[in-house]
Parts: structure tokens; sequence; C-alpha cells
């Protein structure tokens, strides 16, 4: 006979209230229900490993089977089962007061029920009608029971015919859920939650092709690999294991540049491979690209609260059963434990980093364009692995070359210290833009490194201030007498209104929109009569800006840029020798002196030069510029 009754919860109905809070997350009952699985077959192998468990085991696996037609799902395994007085101490009576008193205190964390109160198996009825329990426990003479619910609080329970010890799970679907009624949305989920469950999970069975189409064998299809790699011991492994582990993880990728395999059982437990990816594109890169597991169970691939905002990067799983998880076990709560996980995983790869450097730093140098980027993020945002990071980080030159810190300062000590004793280390962004600065700087024996990351105006900025007495400049900031000066240059005396009618004359030449500093200099009769630079710390901040660094100030500010007038070169003295003379106060006077600019062709021939050497001469000056240049040739 039939025994009826109500489940355990003094609130009038709790399925709405499961449906309403956790439907936007429906579709992990799936999820749910195969870990309950998974761990009462566990369970059953711990049973027989003990020895209290002496009958044969069988072919311990769990089935997913669906029928499309019915509408149904059943989730069956082979594990420990339930007794009629398990059934009801574990599925009737949920520890629950009141719906009020539930909906008060969990109205912050929609969506994030399961668990908390042992719900897992009631997430079936987010997307069931009816729910039955067939289940047959292992202990010897237990009688199988069967338990139903139509997703009301009333429940039957009856003897059940059931003969094979375990328990089946039937959900009749709903019509609004009957997407969980096709094959390719239930296989989707499995491969998504269940790829690596340490059981085997059956859905279906293999095909083969056979009169021009596929066919079911007779053999079980097997989702998952109950022993995925970072399982193993790394003394096991080879190189291959790693990339095709990789390839199964993301096989759209090209191959990883290097891994870390994470295995610690003490103070936590931890597992986990984890790549560095080649970054095709250092704009676009890819996050949220790390699984996170709980007992090679799929729990999410947003790891923000666990590993450090750099290390998003990377790919890869990782996988702890000491990871608090909430009761959707999607939502991560942030305590001591993940701090010292988070902790843990930056000093692994650290050490990573460091033997590599240290061991194979041929391979380091060859794969540093793609790491740059990620030890940058790191060194920038995380204080811990920046101070480890300057021991393994490079510099490259642009001639290729790479160096340590110490080594680079070392190669430039003799030659780059200014007459304050400052190390200048100078830079370029784009070397074929800057080529006429950066040889320059060669013909005066610096070298000149090459700094073209998307970070670079944040990390010469940090590197700043963490190398002692250390200064960096661009290539083209100044003039290359002024990059490294060696000892006070001596300016060319000029009178007030000279200085004036400078500035005025070169503004009237330049085009417009712009903040221009003009100043003279004694740069030798050999050098270009005008440099256009920008100021090294105006330029960064405004870079820096872009990159939302927090100085919008400088972001909404015009371009700055200095005009150096090279007062020895012959042009420059013969542009000023033939300057209107007058009251520079005056509007006639100044009036002259922008009639004379508009129609001095030399003046416009070298400051369109100088516009040309920085790619700021476009349009309709650059067509004058050629113009003019065809009729001096002529």
């Amino acid at each position: 006979m039939a025994n009826k009754g109500q489940i355990g919860v003094t609130t009038e109905n709790i399925f709405p209230v499961i449906k309403q809070f956790l439907y936007s997350d429906h579709e992990i009952f799936l999820r749910e229900l195969v870990a309950n699985a998974v761990d009462a077959t566990q369970k059953m192998k711990a049973l027989a490993a003990s020895g209290d468990y002496k009958a044969e085991l069988g072919d311990l696996k769990v089935s997913i089977i669906l029928d499309e037609a019915a509408k149904t799902l059943k989730i069956v395994d082979e594990g420990i089962g339930m007794t009629e007085e398990e059934v009801d101490k574990y599925i009737n009576q949920i520890a629950f007061s009141s719906a009020g008193e539930f909906l008060e205190k969990y109205k912050d964390q929609i969506g994030n029920i399961i668990g908390h109160f042992g719900l897992g198996f009631y997430s079936a009825f987010m997307v069931a009608k009816k729910v039955t329990i067939d289940t047959l426990s292992w202990k010897e003479g237990a009688k199988a029971v069967k338990w139903s619910c139509d997703g009301s609080p009333a429940y039957e329970m009856e003897a059940s015919d059931k003969a094979d010890r375990g328990t089946t799970i039937t959900l009749f679907l709903d019509d609004d859920s009957k997407e969980y009624a096709e094959k390719s949305r239930i296989e989707g989920l499995l491969n998504k939650y269940c790829k690596f469950m340490p059981v085997p999970i059956v859905f279906g069975k293999e095909q083969e092709w056979k009169d021009g189409k596929y066919v079911d064998t007779d053999k079980d299809k097997i989702i998952n690999s109950v022993e995925p790699l970072w399982t193993k011991a790394p003394s096991e492994l080879k190189d291959e294991d790693y990339q095709n582990f990789y390839r199964t993880l993301f096989p759209m990728n090209e191959e990883p540049l290097f891994w870390i395999h994470l295995n610690v059982d003490y103070p936590f437990n931890l597992t986990g491979i984890l790549y560095f990816p080649k970054l095709k594109d250092r704009v676009a890169v890819e996050r949220n690209k790390i699984s996170l597991y709980c007992n090679q169970m799929f729990v999410t691939d947003h790891v923000d609260n666990i590993v450090p905002d750099f290390m998003t990067l990377l790919h890869g799983v990782i996988d702890s059963p000491d990871i608090p998880l909430n009761v959707s076990r999607s939502y991560l709560q942030s305590d001591a434990s993940v701090k010292k996980i988070s902790t843990y995983i930056t000093k692994k790869v650290a050490d990573r980093l460091e033997s590599i450097f240290k061991e194979e730093r041929a391979q380091l140098e060859q794969k540093w364009d793609n790491l740059k980027l990620f030890i940058e993020y790191g060194m920038l945002s995380d204080e811990k692995f920046c101070e480890r990071a300057l021991k393994f980080a490079l510099l490259k030159n642009t001639e290729g070359k790479y160096f340590s810190f110490d080594e680079y300062k070392e190669a430039v000590k003799d030659n780059q210290a200014d007459k304050d004793k400052k190390l200048v280390y100078l830079y370029a962004t784009k070397p074929e833009d800057q080529y006429a600065f950066i040889q320059a700087a060669k013909d005066k024996g610096y070298d000149v490194l090459l700094m073209d990351c998307e970070l670079d105006s944040h990390y010469v900025n940090l590197l700043e201030q963490k190398l002692t007495d250390t200064r960096f400049a661009r290539v083209d900031s100044d003039a290359v007498e002024n990059l490294i000066p060696k000892e006070e240059r001596i300016k060319p005396e000029m009178k007030e209104d000279e200085r004036y009618d400078l500035e005025n004359l070169f503004k009237a030449a330049l085009p417009q929109g712009n903040d221009y500093f003009v100043q003279g200099e004694n740069l030798g009769a050999d050098a270009a009569p005008i440099l256009i630079t920008q100021n090294e710390f105006m330029r960064r901040y405004r870079e820096m800006s872009a990159l939302g660094g927090g100085m919008n100030f400088y972001g909404s500010m015009p371009e700055s840029y200095n005009i150096t007038v090279n007062m020895e070169h012959p042009t420059v003295q013969k542009i000023l020798e033939g300057k209107p003379v007058g009251d520079v106060k005056s509007d006639e006077h100044k009036a002259d002196l922008k009639t004379y600019a508009d129609a001095n062709e030399s003046l416009h021939q070298i400051v369109d030069l100088a516009l040309l050497a920085n790619g700021m001469l476009k349009g309709k000056a650059l067509a004058d510029f050629i113009s003019r240049s065809y009729s001096i040739l002529k």
C-alpha cells in the first residue's frame, strides 16, 4: 500500500519558489542529479574497498536515458541506493522553516539557492512536472522503494519491484522545458558539466557509418574521461600529453607556449593545469578560459575570485574541493581559503617563469613577445608577482637582443648616465616611424629599447619606481642632445622680442588645433633645422589615460608638441634674418609677420619636413609639400 504524505516544509508550495529563484540557471538540474549519482557510486566503491560490501560491484557507471517522444529523462546509477527510511530523511524532510524567512534571508541571492538546504535533488522540479525515485539500498535485506511527487508538497512512497542496487530518477519534463527532451541539448549539458567526472557517464550508443548513414552500435557511448590529465602525477606525463589535453580543451587554438601543473594537498587541496596561450592579437585577449572544477565536476569558467586578475589571461583547469561554493556551486565566496589558493597559484606561476629564465633562457626569449603582455599586466596589478618578476622579466632592444634588468643596467651604465648620475633608458614604440630618432641615438652610442606593448606607458612608470636612479625617455621625446644631458647646455642668447617673433613665426607655419611650445636651441649646423617632439610626461600620461588609467584629465587636453628650432642651422638663420622688424606688440607687426610666414617657402619646407618625419603631414598640406618640393628641384 502506498504511503502518502507531505514533504516536511512549512510553506504552501516550495516548488514555485525554486522555479522563481533558479529559473535563470535552470540547466544545472542535470549537473546536480548526475553529481548525486556519481557520489552514490563513489560511496559504493568505498564500501567495497573497506570490506563492508563483499558482493560483486559490477560495471559501475551512471546512465542518462532520454525518451524524446515521451519527454522523460532518467538518471540511473548503481551506487549505494536508499532505504525507505533514508528516502524519508533525505528527500521528504527539507530543513526549511518558512517561505517568508527563506525569501527574506536570500532575497539578494536570486539564482543561488540550490545546495544550501540540500536542494540539489529538488532542482529537478525546475524542468519537470513530475519526478519519481526508484531505489534499492546496498544494505543486506533492504527493500526497494518508489517515491513520486507531482511538484506539490504531496508525495507517494510505495514498494518497488526494482531488483538491482542503485537509484533511478525519472523526470517527466514540463511543456515549457521541452528543450531538455532534445538529444543535442542533453549531450551539450553533459559535455559541459560532466566531461571529466570520475565515474563513466553513459549517454546513448556509439555510432558507425553503415549504408550511407550513421547507425547505433551495441557499445555504450561514454561521454567523459574519468582520469583527466590534472589528476595524474606530473612525473607520469610527457609534453605530448599536455599538448593533447590542451587540444581537447581548446581544439581551435594554436599550441600553447608552455604550462604549469598544479598539485598541492596541504594546507588545501588543489590540482590543475594552466597553459600560457599564444596571443595573436594582444588587444583582443581571450579571458574566461580557465574552468573551475570541484572533484572533477564543472562549476564555472568565471574564476575572477580565485586567481588574480592578470592570470585570467591563462587557459586551463583548476580543481579544488576546498574552494567554498555557495548554494548553486557557481558563485564563489571570498574568504581566507580562496586568498591562500590565489597566493599559491601566483607563486607557482612565478616559480615556473623563473625556472625557465634560469634553465631555458633561449626558450623564454623566443616566446617573450607572446608573454610580455601577461607579465607586464601581472607586475602592474600584483605587487608580490612584480617583486618576483623583476628577476626574470626581459627587456628587448630595437636590434632584437634581450636583457634582464641587471644585464641591461650593466650594458648601458657607462654611456647612458646623465649629468645627475641617473641612468636613462631610451625606448621606441614604432621603430619604422621613429627610425630617424633611433638612428640619431645610435650615432651617439646609445642603445634603444623596444616598448611596443599596449601597457608600456603604465609599465615604464612602474619601472621608474622599481629601478633606482633610472628614468625612461622615448627616443623621439626630445633632441638627442637633450635626451641624456651630460652637462648644462648653453642656450642661445635671445631677447624677449626675438623669442616672441620666433614663436609666432613658426606657429604661423604649423597646423592649427594643437598646442605648441617653441624654443630655440643650439644643435649644430649639421643637425635638423626643426625637431617636433612630445613632452615625455604629457605624452605618457595621455596614453595611460586612453588605457583607462584614471587620468582622464590628461586625455581631455589637446595634443601638445615641443618645437625645437635649431638656431645654428643656416636655413633657420636665413629665415630669421629676413623677417620683418617692428614693435612685437603692435597689430601691424603681427600682420607683417604672418604675411612673411605665409609667403616663405623655406619656412614651410623645413616645417613640413619635420611634420613628415613625425607622420603629421596629411591631406592638402602633404600635397602642397610635394608640389613645393618639385618646384625646388627645377
